[in-house]
């Protein structure tokens, strides 16, 4: 497992510098920049900008600079320094913005796959062990519609039973008196308050998705030779069924484990900005817009970093609970 591990943290480092360079290059593909941006807005308004203005803005952004040298000025700030620049729409520096919205993503993020999990696999040993009972049935087109709905309509559909049933304000995460307040007992009931909906809406094409895997995975279990050797031995049932079938059957609990990372950061941007939650999606998708270079390739960088290591974590946690694929390591 060591040497395994060893040649994973290569992998690693080879990767994410991999993916600096395409994601660098890619951000300045689109023809323009910001300042393009700025001044298409300054149009928009019924401005202008002089010429002198605009030589200033591309000199004070160095923009005018070769792509290399930008690359170099913007990985070596990251690496060395731990500074993922300036954004340029925002003039604050990235790593604040980030940091504002870190902490509701990531209560966000666990809370929806805390809610998969106890759902999903309760259910899905159900729909196996029962197989084509009525539960079973049920259970499927409940997933299948589940997984059919796009959660943006979902979304719409529970702010307005919130608000029409309940006359409550289920948009963004906090009431407008709680918004910039400083945290305290207040602020966290008013969150909890809000924070039902979109756990709900972002749970539930998970919830469906996961039902479906535990339920096939099971199945092929359940009709393993060990599983009729161990009923002949006289194990009860459900001891057979825990110890051996649901244990060989749960690997995607640990390979989901590897999305939860990435998933404090950026979260279901589609789901936030359509219930103007301030996480990190609706940040990332306003730096696209505006062609924030810096803004958006910290994103990037910190996305693939997270995927990375949340991969890394899930192969160990996969190898450490099935001693399958920890034997597939040891003859690598």
């Amino acid at each position: 497992m060591l040497r395994y591990f060893g040649r994973r943290l290569v992998y690693v480092v080879v990767t994410l510098w991999a993916i600096s360079i395409v994601t660098f290059v890619i951000i300045n593909l689109p023809p323009g920049d910001y300042v393009s941006t700025v001044i298409a807005n300054a149009q928009a308004g019924g401005e202008s900008l002089t010429p002198a203005q605009i030589t200033n803005l591309r000199l004070r952004y160095g923009l005018d600079d070769p792509l290399l040298v930008q690359y170099w000025r913007w990985i070596s700030a990251i690496v060395l320094n731990g500074d993922f620049g300036q954004s340029f729409a925002w003039k604050q520096p990235v790593s604040t913005l980030i940091g504002e919205r870190v902490l509701l993503s990531a209560i966000l993020s666990v809370s929806s796959l805390l809610l998969v999990w106890a759902i999903a696999f309760p259910i899905g040993i159900y729909s196996a062990v029962k197989q084509y009972s009525i539960g079973d049935y049920g259970f499927s087109f409940l997933g299948f519609i589940g997984m059919a709905i796009p959660e943006f309509m979902l979304a719409l559909i529970l702010m307005y039973i919130g608000f029409r049933y309940f006359g409550a304000s289920v948009g963004g995460l906090f009431s407008p008196q709680f918004q910039d307040a400083a945290w305290n007992l207040g602020k966290v009931l008013d969150l909890a308050g809000h924070l039902w909906v979109p756990i709900a809406v972002i749970a539930v094409s998970g919830t469906a998705g996961m039902i479906r895997v535990t339920r096939a995975n099971l199945l092929d279990e359940l009709y393993r030779p060990y599983v009729h050797t161990a009923r002949a031995k006289g194990l009860p049932e459900w001891k057979l069924l825990l110890k051996y079938p649901v244990r060989m059957s749960l690997s995607p609990f640990f390979s989901t484990v590897g999305w939860l990372l990435p998933g404090l950061i950026g979260g279901e941007t589609i789901v936030s900005v359509v219930m103007s939650l301030p996480t990190g999606g609706p940040l990332l998708l306003s730096g696209v817009m505006n062609q924030d270079m810096y803004l958006v390739g910290s994103f990037v960088m910190i996305l693939s970093v997270l995927t990375v290591v949340g991969t890394v974590v899930s192969d160990l946690a996969l190898a450490w609970w099935d001693p399958r694929i920890r034997k597939r390591y040891n003859r690598e």
